[in-house]
């Protein structure tokens, strides 16, 4: 069987090699020039090394994975665009891989790549019935009861640290509100959000608790279904068991893991680097207090130059095919990369000529496996609510550090802030 290390990798003399001088570090270095997306390097300062690969690869670069697995990324807008438009092509039923054999039990990006029966892997036909469901379920959301739930989550929460005259927005504020609007659509109650908040955050880590994280989210969804078959209700799994496409459980189970993650980190960073956007960067700071305009601007900008998602895993290549000029075969391994496809030269928006309204980001993906119609939409009715409550609420509100001392999580498939310490007047 072809191994992955023999199909991924450019072999010796490949232009793709690195060469001497590599702006890449010799410890981000693997077999064949591919760079390694795990090296801390490469989570330090992401948007500098997604440049650094397309000048030296071009629009899809060789890449390590975790334990040095080799995988393709995709950079450039339109390759991103052209991939995810031909879903027979790159296909998203990892069960394709080649690489299965060399993939460790306890490896890290398990829960992203293992096959379930998530809609997520799901193909043609198929993928149609499960995401159809999914739709018309978050179809029936309300988006002005969501909005005025979302302003109700985040006045609560402004309210428990507003006397204090400083808080820690994303552990007190950016990573609440999603989870708690999010987990009221599921009909879950206050303390099991707090649990399932520590296991999405720990699911969606490089580290070793990924794996045990994940099957803890699974039992709280499987225990959601059967509430919903002994007292249904309007909640999320009890829309799911009535739909007419006839879901089983563990493909409900699984969609709502699919829907609850979605829902939460990506929105809770859409917030924080919005925030963190708007606390650092003269052009907001002039209407901090109430600038509705300045709002919407920085939220599309923060999905153009710091989305939430940064790195996608994955497609397979479903046949030998070509991907600007490269070589790639059957059972191939892409990674999407969303951010660096959105800051690529050739069509990233120059915010500073107005360009407020351009939302030809790939965000949200593109393609039959972007996210559901809905979801986008939702995520921004509550990310909107979020930044305007707290802004209104705390309008002298300030950074507590310099801006030179805010760091990113270490993560190249989220993009978020470690911290957000600031200060305000007390109320």
């Amino acid at each position: 069987m072809t191994t992955h290390q023999d199909a991924a990798v450019p072999p010796p003399g490949c232009p793709a090699h690195a060469p001497e001088g590599s702006p890449f570090g010799d410890e981000s270095i693997g077999p064949g020039g591919a760079v390694r997306m795990h090296s801390p390097r490469f989570q330090r300062d992401p948007a500098e090394l997604y440049r650094a690969l397309r000048r030296e690869h071009g629009p899809v670069a060789p890449i390590l994975l975790d334990n040095d697995v080799p995988a393709w990324l995709v950079l450039g807008y339109r390759e991103v665009h052209y991939v995810t438009s031909n879903s027979e092509l790159f296909a998203r039923d990892s069960r394709r891989w080649h690489a299965w054999d060399d993939i460790p039990a306890d490896w890290p990006l398990l829960p992203y790549v293992v096959h379930t029966p998530s809609v997520l892997f799901t193909e043609g036909a198929e993928h149609q019935r499960r995401a159809g469901a999914i739709t018309e379920v978050l179809s029936a959301v309300d988006l002005f009861e969501l909005r005025a739930d979302s302003e109700r989550v985040a006045d609560e929460l402004v309210d428990g640290f507003s006397g204090s005259g400083r808080a820690e927005l994303m552990v007190d504020y950016a990573s609440q509100v999603p989870l708690r609007v999010v987990a009221g659509l599921f009909g879950l109650d206050r303390a099991a959000i707090f649990d399932l908040e520590r296991d999405m955050a720990a699911s969606l880590d490089d580290g070793p608790g990924a794996i045990d994280a994940y099957m803890r989210i699974h039992a709280t969804m499987t225990g959601l279904v059967e509430r919903g078959r002994e007292r249904p209700g309007p909640d999320v799994a009890s829309r799911m068991l009535a739909h007419p496409a006839g879901l089983a459980d563990e493909e409900i189970v699984q969609d709502m893991i699919s829907i609850i993650a979605a829902g939460q980190q990506p929105t809770s960073n859409w917030i924080g680097n919005t925030l963190r956007l708007m606390l650092t960067d003269d052009r907001f700071a002039v209407t901090l207090s109430g600038g509705r305009r300045s709002v919407s601007q920085a939220l599309n900008e923060v999905l153009w130059a710091d989305t939430p998602t940064q790195n996608f895993v994955g497609r397979w290549a479903a046949r030998d095919t070509l991907l600007a000029g490269r070589k790639i075969r059957k059972g191939d391994c892409l990674v999407l990369g969303l951010a660096a496809a959105n800051t690529d030269p050739e069509v990233q928006p120059d915010f500073g000529a107005g360009s407020v309204g351009n939302q030809a980001h790939l965000s949200f993906s593109h393609g039959e496996h972007r996210c559901p119609v809905p979801a986008p939409e939702m995520a921004e009715v509550i990310a909107r609510a979020a930044v305007e409550v707290l802004l209104d609420r705390l309008p002298d509100v300030v950074l507590s550090v310099p801006t030179r001392e805010l760091e990113w999580r270490p993560s190249i498939w989220m993009r978020g802030p470690s911290a957000l310490p600031v200060d305000f007047t007390a109320t």
